[in-house]
């Protein structure tokens, strides 16, 4: 199984925002911010809970039909992890900007604007989570995604996007940290079995529990079983705990 290079995050690159992130993975980088809680514009409004606005820019010329669709169910997933109904009537806006891709991402872009694109979708989730975290926004969990493509002969975790345009199927899928299946879009032609198998792979590179002390794995070798790509609860949990512990060094 192909996996990619470890990811990298920065916080606090946008100083005007309430929270900010860059993430880099898989060849895509994309930068984040969130405002909010503030007072949602009328025609926003909800008695009960917060409306929480996903915008997503490519990274050249305008958004169109794919960028609405990756807005539509960013903010389906995670509406499901802020606590929305903590604050009525106000409006959480999150802004993610593609600053770079891998080459070839946009050929072609006019003819495919209504596809998905799979190998983007987990970066950006990942960044509106770290974002969120940075904005300090209260959330019932966090959440890590990947993308796998399968083809005739391999498995490729975090696919290119020449790896998609092979692949047979393409899938992306989230976990909450508590383990549960937030999000899971699939594209292609693919069997029960290997939606199993997919399945438990990526619920290995979301979920993976970390031994006391252990840091981050990026592991090819396919004799272990856990080895199917970056510990992305791993990797959150330490990227958090190194931006606490420098937000407190002043104390």
């Amino acid at each position: 199984m192909t996996v990619s290079s470890a990811p990298e995050v920065a916080f606090g690159v946008l100083p005007r925002a309430d929270g900010s992130a860059r993430y880099s993975h898989a060849g895509y980088t994309v930068l984040a911010s969130v405002n909010g809680p503030i007072e949602a514009q009328r025609r926003d409004e909800h008695a009960y809970e917060a409306h929480v606005d996903v915008i997503v820019r490519p990274a050249a010329g305008v958004g169109g039909t794919r960028e609405r669709h990756l807005e539509a169910i960013l903010q389906s997933s995670l509406s499901q992890l802020i606590l929305i109904k903590n604050f009525p009537r106000c409006l959480i806006q999150i802004v993610l900007q593609v600053e770079s891709s891998p080459e070839n991402d946009y050929v072609n872009t006019k003819l495919v604007q209504a596809s998905l694109n799979f190998a983007l979708m987990p970066t950006l989730m990942q960044t509106a989570i770290l974002a969120l975290l940075s904005a300090g926004v209260p959330m019932r969990a966090t959440a890590t995604a990947t993308a796998i493509a399968v083809s005739h002969d391999k498995t490729v975790v975090d696919p290119s996007p020449r790896d998609v345009e092979t692949a047979r199927s393409v899938h992306v899928l989230a976990f909450t940290s508590q383990d549960d299946l937030l999000l899971a879009e699939s594209e292609g032609d693919f069997t029960v079995k290997e939606w199993d198998d997919i399945y438990e792979a990526a619920k290995k590179i979301c979920c993976r529990p970390a031994p006391d002390g252990a840091s981050m794995q990026l592991d090819d070798d396919d004799s272990s079983p856990a080895a199917v790509g970056p510990d992305l609860r791993q990797f959150l949990r330490s990227t958090m705990e190194s931006k606490v512990a420098a937000d407190l060094h002043w104390k």
